[in-house]
């Protein structure tokens, strides 16, 4: 089986760079995000630890269903279901956060994950397909 490749891959080899720049930001941004719940929430460092697992355990809990939905959905479609996913989560944590609820807020990186998850299962096989320029 062949698969199709565009004829300048140029292009969305472009956008693929940009979405692997979106996986890095998003996945440092927890380091400096510790410090602001720690401050914002008035929590312990083990609370305010709990950004970090609930971000990662996200990628635990959501990989497979993510390969399914990418199934149900196809590469394209999944890349912008992704980005849909991440930006409710992150206006979830942004809501939660100015109303100073935890929990809500964590829910948000949650979400934030779950779209990175699905985002790095769709775009590995996507860039693969690409091949080099």
């Amino acid at each position: 089986m062949t698969t199709a490749r565009p004829a300048n891959p140029v292009v969305s080899i472009a956008i693929v760079g940009v979405l692997f720049f979106i996986i890095g930001f998003f996945t440092w941004i927890n380091g400096p995000l510790i410090t602001f719940v720690r401050l914002a929430f008035d929590l312990n460092e083990v609370n305010a630890f709990l950004v970090l697992m609930v971000f990662y355990l996200s990628y635990f809990f959501l990989a497979l269903p993510a390969s399914w939905i990418l199934k149900r959905t196809g590469m394209k479609k999944g890349l912008a279901l992704s980005l849909v996913v991440m930006a409710v989560g992150a206006a979830g944590f942004g809501q939660f956060a100015t109303q100073r609820w935890y929990p809500g807020a964590l829910g948000g990186l949650f979400v934030i994950g779950s779209g990175l998850a699905l985002l790095q299962t769709a775009i590995n096989p996507y860039i693969s397909i690409l091949g080099p320029i």
